[in-house]
Order: C-alpha cells, then sequence, then structure tokens
C-alpha cells in the first residue's frame, strides 16, 4: 500500500500537524528537510524527532504512544547499589560527549546496524556545542563504561540512546541523570519508543495527546546553564 508523506522545506523549519502522523507505521509524520539546529529544536518542542536508516531519506516521527519516566521512578536498587560498590564507578555531565554518541552507535551483539549515523552524530554534537543537548557517563576509573545522551527542552530530557560496556551501566546513567535533573527540576525523561527494557525500568506509556500538554507545560521552563557545565556529579547510594 502507498503512503504520503508531507516532503519538508529546505527553508522552513515548521511541521505539519500531529494528527496527521500516520497509524502504520505508527507515528511517521514527513520526510527530508535537514538536521539543523533550528529544525531539531523546532522538531523536539513540538514533540517530534528523527529516525531513519542508512539509505532512508530523513524521516520524522511522533509515535501515539511516548515512553516517559516520571519524577523520583528511576532509582537504585540492592543489586545497583552493589554494582556501584563493586565496580567503584564514578559519574559527570557533559565530558565526553562525542565519545558517548560514537559509543552508542557501535555495533552490537544484537544489533549490527545503527540509526545513530555520522550525519546524526554531527548534528546532535552541534546541539551540544549550542548547549541543547548533553550527556550523562559513566566511568570505572579513566574508561567509559557506560553513558547516555538526549536533548533538554526547557525542563524535559528527550533521551535519545544509552550503551553499556559493563552490566548496568546504562540504567545507572539513568538514574543519574534524572539524579541530576532533579536538583534543579521535576525529573521528567522521556525515552520516545516503549520497549521491554525501558518498562521493566518502570518507564510510563503515555499517550500522544497527554504528553503533548506535559511538554507544553515544561518546555517554557529553563534549567540553570552551571547545572549543565562539564563536571564530575555525585549518585547517591541511598538515592531511591
Amino acid at each position: 500500500m502507498a503512503i504520503y508523506l508531507p516532503a519538508l522545506s529546505a527553508h522552513d523549519v515548521s511541521f505539519p500537524k500531529l494528527h496527521r502522523a500516520l497509524a502504520d507505521p505508527d507515528g511517521l509524520l514527513a520526510m527530508g528537510g535537514d538536521l539543523s539546529t533550528e529544525r531539531l529544536i523546532s522538531a523536539y518542542s513540538q514533540a517530534i524527532f528523527p529516525w531513519f536508516s542508512d539509505g532512508d531519506p530523513l524521516l520524522w516521527w511522533s509515535p501515539s504512544v511516548r515512553a516517559v519516566f516520571a519524577p523520583n521512578t528511576v532509582t537504585l536498587n540492592r543489586t545497583l547499589r552493589k554494582q556501584l560498590q563493586r565496580y567503584n564507578l564514578t559519574f559527570s555531565v557533559n565530558r565526553a560527549f562525542s565519545d558517548v554518541i560514537a559509543s552508542c552507535a557501535a555495533p552490537r551483539a544484537k544489533q549490527p546496524s545503527t540509526w545513530i549515523l555520522p550525519e546524526i552524530q554531527q548534528a546532535y554534537i552541534q546541539l551540544h556545542l549550542q548547549g541543547h543537548a548533553h550527556s550523562i557517563e559513566v566511568w570505572q576509573q579513566d574508561k567509559l563504561v557506560g553513558g547516555l545522551y538526549g536533548v533538554l527542552v526547557g525542563q524535559l530530557f528527550c533521551g535519545e540512546s544509552m550503551f553499556n560496556l559493563i552490566p548496568n551501566a546504562a540504567k545507572l546513567a539513568l538514574i543519574a541523570l534524572q539524579h541530576h535533573l532533579q536538583q534543579v527540576a521535576d525529573g521528567w525523561i522521556d525515552c520516545q519508543l516503549v520497549n521491554p527494557f525501558l518498562l521493566q525500568l518502570g518507564v510510563i506509556p503515555m499517550p500522544r495527546a497527554d504528553y503533548v500538554r506535559l511538554l507544553q507545560q515544561y518546555r517554557q521552563l529553563s534549567t540553570p546553564t552551571a547545572h549543565w557545565q562539564a563536571k564530575t556529579i555525585w549518585l547517591d547510594k541511598s538515592h531511591a
């Protein structure tokens, strides 16, 4: 069955209305345009994100259900506390953004290909340099063993991808992110698409309309710039 997708203009960063997103494949909204910082900021502020594979056109999505972590829901359990102590891990924010996104793009045992193509990496590095995208790093001594990156829209963090080189490092990065965010904001985290891994961690499947209302509430708020300066951050072992 043929489908029609609006083609975005190279000179206009606006998007079609969300009700025009397809039901199959769920959330596919438009194609084309570019990955400029201005367009990406416009997209995230409207509950839209890019997602495409090598050889595909640039595709834009707004799924009917979003994966969202509410405040105080990403917590340390007993196993993670032991792992945190066992591996002697430390955490940082924005100390190795380029390394984190490259590690997220690296091939994995069950995922030999990646959607985090070189053009995606460069686009989000530019977002980072302009203060819109941030990373959380997990270190074992001087080795980067886990992390995540995403886009901050006001006080809502839109997670993009995560990785780990030791067990549960990605989970610990997510906990560190919410703990860090909640020092200056409520702590909402969007993870875009629901999957079994996120459900296991406590993600809430949120209908698009509810997510848009949440986004509209938090995108007008801000967090202090200094809070996202490159630095070591501390994960309170009692955080639960």
